[in-house]
């Protein structure tokens, strides 16, 4: 079978795949945009291991384009400080920067392209916008729901692990969340959105 991602040298997409370094959070709310990398590494055969920018790195191609994957090493609120220098090395425009994290606002397993957008209360997305200097950055959204009640906190529940069927369906959103970002960078968004934004995508 040929083999569709391959080594490169230059960077024409960066793919960031968001979330919190170490075995505490593991398998928590907030990481679903490691566990995205996971799947991209069984998917390309790609090893995110390389040190670079604060983040673990490697670099593959998908179709006619280079890509670095980036898992930022900084916590969630600093992401920004992996993406922006690796950004600037590479001289890839923001357009060209994709970031999966998860979203609170959407249903659990739910995904959401979108070109461009605010922070939406996301620390890692805020970090990632005052590091470009935009909110003009394509970026997978993975849903996983809103905390049970008005007066739980957010952060224990963005952090809190993923269980019995939210896991389940997590789990399958990270993999299509890789392949709603390969899908980005061959076909381009309107593909892509048509694609992933339906409620039974």
């Amino acid at each position: 079978m040929l083999k569709l991602f391959q080594k490169t040298g230059a960077v024409d997409w960066i793919v960031v795949f968001l979330g919190n370094p170490g075995p505490k959070y593991a398998g928590t709310r907030h990481n679903v945009g490691f566990m995205a990398a996971d799947k991209c590494e069984k998917a390309t055969g790609a090893s995110i291991r390389r040190a670079r920018f604060k983040a673990l790195t490697d670099q593959i191609r998908v179709g006619d384009a280079s890509v670095l994957l980036i898992k930022p090493q900084t916590f969630m609120n600093l992401s920004g400080d992996a993406v922006g220098p690796a950004a600037r090395f590479y001289k890839v425009p923001p357009e060209h920067v994709l970031v999966i994290s998860d979203d609170v606002s959407l249903p659990v397993g739910r995904l959401r392209v979108r070109t461009k957008g605010s922070a939406g209360g996301h620390n890692g997305l805020k970090s990632i916008i005052s590091a470009l200097g935009t909110e003009q950055f394509p970026r997978v959204k993975v849903g996983v729901g809103a905390p049970p009640h008005p007066d739980y906190d957010m952060a224990d529940w963005v952090l809190g692990v993923l269980r019995d069927q939210d896991a389940v369906d997590i789990d399958a959103a990270a993999q299509r969340a890789w392949e709603a970002a390969e899908s980005y960078i061959r076909t381009g968004p309107e593909r892509t959105m048509d694609r992933y934004n339906r409620a039974d995508a």
